[in-house]
């Protein structure tokens, strides 16, 4: 693998592709960027849809995502790289064996199962084939409320269940876990939960008021991959994703009557 000296970090993200630039490959190029780091992509699916709906989606061949990491393994080595909406079991397995193959850093594994307006984004089967081929890969995996709850297999209603699916997730293989609480309806604040076997950390933030926007979760854990470019710790990422999240959901902003969405490029 080329590893030629830069100026400026490198991560790269494995995800679907958003024409409303919202969400997905769009979304986490925009958040690299917004924090100083140079982006490469490799894409996962094409998907139709805005910041109200999901229409259509067409994977890519699993042949094509190992090529597009095949090719960009020649030219540079990422220094973080972050999975997000995986389109089917064979992708799932074609992005693990790359990973494994090309000797990629332990990827930030965002497991992308059903999208903010509902679309279910992967079926059981790829469902699967990340809770047992990339998890275990993982530096870190980031589900929302709905997903951890898949993945560790329990009901998500109390401070406890959320501990104890953090420990679930982390039996699958991974080193860490930050689970999103933006899903939590009960929760007046924002608070997001972090695990690394050893220390439990709930990281508070206010809840902007609102409803939300469309693509907060690619922004969270592209941050994640932006800061762990950079040479911060896992702790030091996921508290720097949590600031940028909120500045960008501060500035929000609408172009139609969807969802609103973020200003990746929004200053505190």
């Amino acid at each position: 693998m080329a590893s030629p000296k830069s100026k400026h970090p490198v991560a790269l993200t494995i995800a679907g592709s958003d024409p409303g630039g919202g969400a997905g490959i769009q979304a986490d190029l925009k958040t690299f960027a917004a924090l100083g780091v140079y982006g490469f992509s490799a894409i996962t699916e094409v998907i139709a849809q805005n910041s109200s709906k999901v229409a259509n989606v067409e994977p890519v061949s699993p042949e094509l995502v190992e090529a597009q990491l095949d090719v960009l393994a020649l030219e540079f080595a990422p220094l973080a790289v972050k999975t997000g909406a995986l389109a089917n079991v064979k992708v799932v397995k074609a992005v693990a064996r790359a990973i494994e193959r090309l000797k990629l850093p332990a990827p930030e594994v965002d497991p992308v199962i059903v999208s903010s307006t509902g679309a279910r984004m992967i079926g059981p089967k790829g469902e699967r084939a990340i809770r047992k081929r990339l998890i275990p890969l993982a530096v870190i995996v980031t589900p929302n409320i709905p997903e951890a709850e898949g993945l560790a297999e329990i009901q998500i209603d109390s401070d406890a269940s959320i501990r104890k699916a953090a420990e679930k997730i982390l039996k699958l293989g991974a080193q860490a876990v930050v689970i999103k609480g933006g899903h939590r309806g009960d929760d007046k604040s924002a608070s997001d939960f972090f695990y690394d076997g050893h220390s439990f950390i709930e990281l508070r933030g206010p809840r902007i008021a609102g409803g939300g926007a469309h693509g907060t979760g690619c922004a969270f854990s592209a941050a994640i991959a932006a800061y762990l470019a950079r040479g911060a710790s896992l702790e030091e990422a996921v508290r720097g994703a949590k600031r940028f999240v909120t500045t960008a959901l501060k500035q929000s902003f609408k172009l139609g009557t969807g969802r609103a969405l973020l200003d990746h490029f929004a200053r505190s």
